[in-house]
């Protein structure tokens, strides 16, 4: 794995702490690892692939900044932190993790559907290597 994980319940004490901490009614967290089935198979369907051995992972970082940003503007989110890894990732090495605080379950979990969306979608690079 390239960069060292961040410690999850510090990132919880971290945002308990937080100025809004006392708005938030929920914590939420993603963790994204890499998993051996190829994206392909899971998302198409398609069959008869090599399994994946690693994940060649890099993103845009100004626009992880922005969409962090845009994040804590969503009604009732006080709280967002973010980890993405980088460089080449061993199958059940974690990608990202992302935390989200926020007055209610349903805006939360809505912002993090959102952040976590916006970060695959439009934000990292991915490039699945094959066992041989």
């Amino acid at each position: 794995m390239a960069k060292t994980e961040p410690n999850i319940q510090e990132w919880l004490l971290e945002a308990k702490r937080s100025e809004h901490a006392s708005e938030c009614g929920m914590f939420l967290t993603h963790n994204g690892t890499v998993r051996i089935t190829p994206k392909a198979q899971v998302r198409q369907g398609v069959e008869g692939l090599a399994p994946v051995v690693a994940v060649d992972f890099s993103y845009d970082a100004e626009g992880l900044e922005r969409a962090i940003a845009e994040t804590l503007e969503m009604p009732g989110i006080y709280f967002v932190k973010v980890w993405l890894n980088e460089g080449e990732c061993k199958v059940g090495d974690s990608l990202m993790y992302v935390m989200i605080g926020g007055d209610i379950r349903p805006r939360v979990i809505d912002a993090l559907q959102t952040l976590v969306g916006t970060i695959k979608n439009t934000l990292v690079v991915e490039r699945e290597i094959y066992a041989q």
